[in-house]
């Protein structure tokens, strides 16, 4: 009997239809993966489920009983657990503290060392090496989604749904995070995996059911189906990607030499990294995750400042102590991993997110004097350029955004202008086909306009297809470069070999 049945479920937000009288089934014991591209009503479903959003009509059993899920606790009262992809926890606590304060417990240290022993149960049973006492703000991103998917299990969820868990994984953790999630099943759990990976679903996964436009394709059995069959139900048709190499190489736009740094907590994570970035080329680096790429997009950013070396814009000099606002003057702009606390302000409007940049060079006026009409003109237009899709209104909050087009409305605002510089770190990270091609597509468009193209990405296939020069990253330098197109077993050597 299904532990969890959806039937004819709809939801819409100001008008829009997220969700179109779905329906979905999970039984006790499986992985069942939710496939669609950003937008198609995946997170909106399962948010249902969650109790975050409640739906416009519909059905919803829970162990063969219909139930009303009018908020999160109803839903952890009926062993229902989601782990977002925008983890839910407070920074300055640790791990165990975050758990209490999700479990809700009435006394505070009775409820501490409870809820302690519960943590280092599941983790010895699940393999979690995660440290209890630090603060979550300074633990890994692997490390803060243990925390999340422990505190579900200590909530004795039995219904575990996961929004794009390997999203913001390498290769090795999230195949180390679905192993625990299938093991989780096989003691009768029912885990829901919201993904964009078809290799994921195609290794781990018991049934996949499509979602496209709100609405729910088909349910199938992804060892019967291939990659381009599950690709075609998705969008419709298959995505096929090819390279293209430059076309113009030109002259160093700017020279990164010596540079070191560490993490907030002081942890040095550079160690005198030296690269050059030339017109007309896609850079990309290569690296398996911690080796100091975030630290690295920080810096050349202007989030952080480096503990040495300098950062050479030909023609402008040292620009290592410049503000964001003076490197973007010198055309270097951006495009962060997490886009949703550095590339947008998810409560203001799509408009004043797409115009932010433009008031400041004046192309909308002022901050005292926006010129709004000629905003909204232009954010019209790069939404439609851009086909971002789910916007009404270029009023309605850019919160409401799907991953993928939130994504393209922040590589429209920073591609509005011809760049020099384009800092990309996991463009596509979280992406589906369509959205990822369509990134790709842009990024290499801003290449051969003449800009420097700047890649971080631990998606090696992403790297491979995209660059025109591959620097690989390990332990905080540049150990290796390779002319594209490059040999992917010498590539591999020198991400994981080198001393």
């Amino acid at each position: 009997m299904p532990i969890l049945e959806l039937h004819d479920v709809s939801k819409s937000f100001d008008g829009f239809q997220a969700v179109a009288d779905a329906s979905f089934d999970l039984v006790p014991g499986e992985l069942h993966a939710l496939l669609g591209e950003n937008g198609a009503g995946k997170s909106s479903l399962m948010n249902i489920v969650a109790g975050l959003y409640r739906p416009d009509k519909g059905r919803i059993r829970v162990s063969g009983r219909d139930v009303h899920i009018d908020g999160p606790s109803t839903a952890k009262r009926l062993g229902i657990g989601m782990v977002h992809q925008h983890y839910k926890l407070v920074k300055a606590f640790n791990a165990v503290e975050n758990i209490l304060l999700a479990a809700g417990a009435d006394k505070y240290r009775a409820g501490l060392a409870e809820v302690a022993k519960s943590v280092r149960e599941h983790c010895e049973e699940m393999g979690f090496d995660v440290d209890l006492s630090r603060p979550v703000g300074a633990l890994s991103v692997a490390e803060q989604q243990r925390v999340e998917i422990l505190k579900v299990l200590v909530n004795g969820a039995q219904i575990i749904i996961l929004d794009e868990p390997s999203a913001v994984l390498t290769d090795s953790e999230a195949a180390a995070l679905l192993k625990v999630m299938r093991t989780l099943a096989a003691k009768g759990a029912a885990v829901v995996l919201i993904t964009h990976k078809l290799g994921e679903v195609k290794a781990f996964a018991d049934r996949v059911t499509i979602m496209r436009g709100g609405r729910t394709v088909t349910t199938a059995d992804p060892k019967g189906s291939s990659l381009a069959d599950l690709t075609a139900k998705i969008i419709g048709q298959a995505v096929c990607e090819t390279r293209h190499p430059a076309k113009a190489i030109g002259t160093p736009v700017l020279h990164l030499k010596g540079i070191t740094g560490s993490r907030a907590d002081g942890h040095r994570t550079l160690h005198g990294v030296d690269l050059t970035l030339r017109a007309g080329e896609l850079y990309g680096i290569a690296g398996v995750g911690g080796n100091g790429q975030p630290e690295l997009a920080e810096i050349l950013m202007g989030v952080n400042r480096p503990t040495g070396g300098t950062l050479e814009f030909v023609g402008a000099g040292d620009i290592s102590r410049s503000s964001p606002a003076e490197r973007r003057k010198l055309g270097l702009v951006c495009i962060p991993a997490d886009r949703a606390t550095y590339g947008l302000a998810g409560e203001l409007s799509i408009c004043e997110n797409y115009i932010v940049t433009g008031v400041r060079n004046g192309r909308f006026g002022s901050w005292t004097r926006v010129n709004w009409r000629s905003g909204a003109a232009s954010t019209n237009d790069a939404v439609s350029a851009f086909e971002v899709l789910g916007v009404r209104s270029t009023r309605q909050k850019a919160s409401l955004l799907s991953g993928g087009n939130a994504q393209k409305l922040v590589i429209a605002r920073e591609l509005a202008s011809p760049p020099r510089i384009v800092v990309a770190h996991s463009p596509s990270r979280g992406l589906d086909a369509r959205a990822t091609s369509e990134v790709r597509r842009r990024l290499l468009e801003a290449r051969d306009a003449g800009a420097a193209v700047l890649l971080i990405s631990e998606d090696l296939d992403e790297i491979m297809l995209m660059s025109d020069r591959i620097g690989v990253m390990t332990r905080g330098r540049i150990v290796q470069e390779f002319e594209a197109p490059a040999d992917r077993q010498l590539l591999g050597k020198a991400m994981v070999h080198h001393d």
